[in-house]
């Protein structure tokens, strides 16, 4: 009969605090680490090549003119 019946874990009285608050920081730790990696790859990396795409083909110097054509200078006459 001892065989079929199994005695009930006992309940941890002390430290329980403790141990809980220890699993709670490695698992909010190990998010935050999760979090930041996927930041910088699927945001800052994506941003980065996105502004090195638009400069490899921009030139100042037509963009200042067409600026400046606009008449939005208050130093540079249009051309026309």
């Amino acid at each position: 009969m001892s065989d079929s019946v199994s005695k009930a874990a006992k309940p941890q009285l002390r430290g329980l605090l403790h141990s809980q608050i220890k699993r709670n920081l490695i698992v909010a730790i190990g998010m935050c680490v999760t979090a930041a990696v996927a930041q910088k790859i699927f945001v800052n990396d994506h941003r980065k090549q996105v502004y090195a795409d638009f400069y490899k083909s921009y030139d100042i110097n037509k963009e200042f003119n067409r600026i400046r054509n606009k008449g939005l200078f208050d130093s540079c006459e249009p051309d026309h």
